[in-house]
């Protein structure tokens, strides 16, 4: 009986092992606009990254540094072609050709980050970051002694657009004389550019400084100058520490290994997501020393009732630069007027060019 037992045991284990040796590893794939160590946009990427990294019977890979347009599709399409289950562009401007490659690889699982467009394969996602930069922007209204606030800016396209008007809309909030001044620098990752850009605005009188780029080259130049500013994408407290008021931030690893487990699961669709504050996607770095109690527990309360939804970043009434009211009395724009945003609001000085 007991040669029995244990030729039963050495059998089972032997089927296990061969199951287990049969089951394919699935591969998930990364490509970043910038490098990881930019403690920004790709690093915030790469942090979410690494959980699904640690999903079992899951292996990841990345490409860094990789420029929009033409290179990304050859990047996209070298991993489709070794076989990559899922694959994750994280820029706006890898959508087209992620479009092209995903038509060629019907059985991959494609995903594009802040970008529109879609096919039965690829699927696009973003959060709510606007929901974050208002509440900075409450920060910026509060705190600002010279009432102009700069704000250095990446590219003149929808998302960061909204974001621009999000935090103008906050500073508003509590503070209808400040106004927020808006320099490109049509970079994502260049410190000594955004650095410079950052400098521009202070020489015309800005006290707080925020920005939608990858680098901590604007805080810095805030620290340099002896005022405040806002990071981007992760905490970047470290960089410039007398200066950093708190960051819009993002959590990518929830929803990473979301999508993989529904991939791997064989439930996944492609679609369009956008979460927010209130799916913990994006949120505030800790607030610098500098913050008062006061004005901390003010942004507490209007996160939670965004949060709730409560209250809507987007509701008007709001007017356009030129005094046009864009959003009427009573009316909260629709995700497809804010994916399409290309005017600036009331109170901000510079051009969507």
């Amino acid at each position: 009986m007991n040669m029995l037992k244990a030729v039963l045991v050495l059998t089972l284990s032997l089927f296990i092992s061969t199951a287990n040796a049969g089951e394919k590893e699935m591969k998930v794939g990364f490509v970043y606009v910038s490098p990881i160590g930019d403690a920004g946009y790709s690093y915030a990427h790469d942090v979410g990254r690494q959980a699904v990294e640690a999903m079992e019977g899951v292996t990841t890979s990345y490409v860094e540094s990789v420029s929009e347009g033409p290179d990304s599709g050859r990047v996209i399409l070298n991993m489709a072609r070794k076989g990559y289950d899922v694959i994750f562009a994280t820029s706006f401007g890898y959508m087209d050709p992620m479009l092209k490659v995903a038509k060629r690889f019907p059985k991959v699982a494609f995903l594009h980050c802040s970008g529109f467009k879609q096919s039965e394969n690829m699927g696009n996602y973003f959060g709510r970051m606007y929901q974050a930069r208002y509440l900075t922007g409450i920060v910026a209204g509060e705190m600002t002694k010279s009432n102009i606030i700069g704000y250095v800016a990446a590219f003149p396209i929808p998302e960061v657009i909204r974001g621009i008007n999000a935090f103008a809309l906050g500073v508003q909030s509590v503070n209808p004389d400040a106004t927020v001044r808006v320099v490109w620098t049509k970079t994502w990752y260049d410190p000594a550019t955004e650095k410079e850009a950052a400098k521009s605005l202070l020489d015309v009188g800005a006290d707080i400084l925020a920005q939608h780029q990858d680098s901590p080259g604007p805080q810095e130049a805030a620290e340099e100058r002896g005022v405040y500013s806002f990071g981007y994408n992760s905490d970047m407290a470290s960089f410039a520490p007398k200066a950093h008021l708190t960051a819009p931030v993002w959590n990518w690893g929830p929803y990473y290994v979301k999508i993989v487990e529904e991939v791997k699961n064989g439930t996944w669709k492609a679609g369009s997501e956008w979460p927010g504050l209130a799916e913990g996607i994006i949120g505030l770095s800790p607030f610098g020393p500098m913050v008062s109690q006061e004005l901390r527990d003010n942004v507490a309360a209007v996160k939670a009732e965004i949060v709730a939804g409560d209250k809507k970043v987007f509701a008007g009434p709001i007017k356009d630069q030129n005094g046009v009211v864009k959003i009427a009395e009573g009316v909260v724009a629709p995700d497809a007027d804010l994916l399409g945003m290309t005017w600036f609001v009331e109170g901000v000085v510079g051009t969507t060019e």
